[in-house]
């Protein structure tokens, strides 16, 4: 059969009118991405654009050795990841992580179009293992966004010039970027975003509107109805603190810029960020920062 004539899935690539694919040969990926510092962490192995795919359908039993982003803009679909099997319309997206079982096909009433990208990396494993990417291997809304489809055109058209050493470095600048519009697109669209913040995000904006005070873990947690353990935990999780640890950091962050733009005194400062003892402040300061506030203050003026 010529190739140009197939319709639908044929060993795990689509074929169909409009289609586009780029495919980073292993040889490239081996020669000058994974021995690259600079590359290595996350790269681009292949990306693609298919409109209307009809009889659009792959399985892998053991996965990819990459992740797999999906990106669907208009139809729809469904996947399976392991045992769990999800429906995908149109604005949503999804992430299949690298060697795990994984199923997915168009619609056979209103097939899919979809962009995606496969991308691998050192760093996967510590990606994967996010909760913000790991909340995402279940269907996610995305606001429709002339950004995600212009970054992926200038990856797209920039590996269409080639493998040059400039190329790679630009198209993998440009994944982190276009990753980050995914899993994060409440941030990049606050103002437009479905999503109500959760407790954790909705956390730090209480403390940060409450900066000059002393919030306890006990106020946190009546406040956002969880036990102390179970408040804790969900916020060292998505942030790598306790919760009182990352307040006080947001209280030198503020006053390193009281330090940077004014000429109050280490007292002064330390008694609006809720610190009656400007010694303990000044304690508190050197172990977040490094250096004591009279000491910030005297080198930080570039």
């Amino acid at each position: 059969m010529n190739v140009a004539n197939k319709i639908g899935s044929h060993k795990n690539i689509w074929h169909g009118l409009g289609r586009q694919r780029i495919e980073i040969p292993k040889t490239v990926i081996k020669s000058k991405v994974q021995n690259n510092p600079i590359l290595s962490k996350l790269y681009v192995c292949s990306l693609g654009y298919y409109p209307k795919a009809e009889k659009h359908y792959t399985y892998r039993k053991k996965g990819l050795p990459e992740n797999f982003l999906f990106y669907c803009v208009d139809g729809k679909g469904w996947y399976q990841l392991e045992d769990k099997k999800y429906e995908v319309s149109a604005n949503e997206f999804f992430i299949l992580p690298q060697h795990t079982e994984h199923a997915y096909g168009s619609s056979d009433d209103d097939p899919w179009t979809i962009y995606w990208i496969h991308f691998g990396g050192d760093s996967l494993p510590e990606f994967n293992n996010m909760q913000v990417v790991q909340k995402h291997f279940k269907p996610s809304y995305v606001k429709i966004s002339e950004e995600v489809t212009g970054l992926f055109t200038k990856i797209y058209k920039s590996l269409e010039l080639g493998y040059s050493l400039d190329n790679l470095v630009f198209t993998n600048m440009c994944l982190s970027h276009f990753i980050s519009l995914f899993i994060y697109n409440p941030r990049h669209y606050p103002q437009h975003t479905q999503d109500k913040l959760d407790s954790i995000d909705s956390a730090i904006l209480y403390m940060h509107q409450h900066i000059s005070e002393n919030i306890t873990l006990t106020e946190l947690c009546k406040h956002y109805n969880y036990s102390a353990s179970r408040f804790s935990s969900l916020f060292k999780q998505k942030t790598g603190y306790a919760p009182i640890d990352y307040f006080i950091q947001l209280k030198m962050q503020k006053a390193t810029q009281q330090l940077d733009f004014t000429d109050k005194s280490v007292k002064s400062i330390a008694m609006s960020m809720g610190f009656d003892d400007p010694y303990y402040f000044s304690k508190r300061f050197r172990k977040i920062i490094g250096m004591s506030p009279k000491k910030y203050r005297m080198t930080r003026k570039d």
